[in-house]
């Protein structure tokens, strides 16, 4: 019985052994498999286009026109030529980007980190405050452009009809600006305060209980514990905020339009009227391609200055 049942073992090790080597033999090519559906819609819809959008800049590009003559880098001579025809409307709308970007950006870092650790908490009803804070980022942007331009509209807006002031919130600045901010602050809070949620899930709770133990405030814990324990979640929506308020369009398409004297209206309006409506896409490729290398600048830039924070 015994001499029958060796070979048998011997087969069975042998077939294991050869399993083995075939999926050793084609295991490097099971990630790429995986990756393949992700790259094949990354070519598609980012990298090709990229690369025909960066082509299209060197031209003056005209598709309703046969001959899109090659101008090399002329496009972006002109943006940087003062007095030229897109130099100051571009430098203007980008001002506008910045200012939106400056003043938006810190309440959407600060505000969401507040209301994360308030629902962070234990209390009755917490899931469904946490669903209300979270409920006005699933709407599109077109709803919450409406929405606020029939609340803030200047002549027939509720707000004003209960404040019996009329103040210009969509008209004059610095309301439109105001109005903008609100506006985002409110749409897009929800969304920073889940991150922050998610992060203050990972902080142990072992550090909070050695720092009550020590005799540390609740401002002392918030310091020394959960301060550094989101700063890579803090650089994360960082970084992540500044390139949507960079990109903002929908708000101040909707609810500004632009005005006062296009002083609201940003480098993605301007760069999609200059493309569209007025049909010049090779200026309009340049004008996003230089929107991109600012903002690769300052998103790189955040990024060392986090890790130079969390080396120290």
């Amino acid at each position: 019985m015994a001499v029958t049942t060796a070979p048998a073992r011997q087969s069975r090790r042998a077939g294991r052994a050869s399993g083995r080597t075939g999926v050793r033999r084609y295991a490097p090519l099971t990630p790429y498999l995986f990756l393949l559906p992700f790259l094949i819609l990354f070519c598609g819809f980012v990298l090709i286009p990229a690369i025909f959008g960066l082509w299209v800049s060197f031209h003056d590009y005209n598709y309703l026109l046969p001959g899109k003559p090659w101008v090399g880098l002329q496009n972006y001579i002109d943006l940087f030529t003062p007095g030229s025809r897109d130099s100051g409307d571009f430098w203007k709308s980008m001002e506008a980007t910045g200012i939106f970007t400056v003043f938006s950006v810190p309440f959407l870092i600060i505000c969401p980190l507040g209301v994360a650790l308030l629902l962070n908490r234990v209390f009755p009803g917490r899931s469904f405050f946490r669903a209300v804070f979270f409920a006005p980022y699933v709407l599109g942007v077109a709803v919450v452009g409406i929405l606020f331009r029939f609340v803030l509209d200047p002549n027939i807006g509720l707000v004003n009809y209960y404040l019996g002031h009329a103040i210009p919130w969509t008209t004059d600045l610095p309301w439109a600006w105001i109005s903008l901010i609100g506006m985002t602050v409110w749409w897009t809070l929800g969304f920073n305060a889940i991150i922050y949620m998610a992060g203050l899930q990972e902080i142990s709770p072992d550090l909070y209980e050695a720092a009550r133990v020590d005799g540390a405030s609740r401002w002392a814990e918030f310091r020394a514990v959960t301060l550094p324990g989101l700063r890579p979640v803090m650089a994360f929506v960082t970084t992540v905020t500044i390139l949507a308020s960079a990109n903002m369009f929908g708000q101040s398409f909707l609810l500004t339009d632009g005005a006062p004297a296009n002083e609201t209206r940003t480098a993605i309006m301007y760069i999609a009227q200059t493309g569209f409506s007025n049909n010049r896409q090779g200026i309009a490729a340049a004008m996003s391609y230089i929107l991109a290398v600012l903002l690769l600048a300052i998103s790189v830039l955040n990024l060392r200055l986090t890790q130079q924070r969390e080396g120290s």
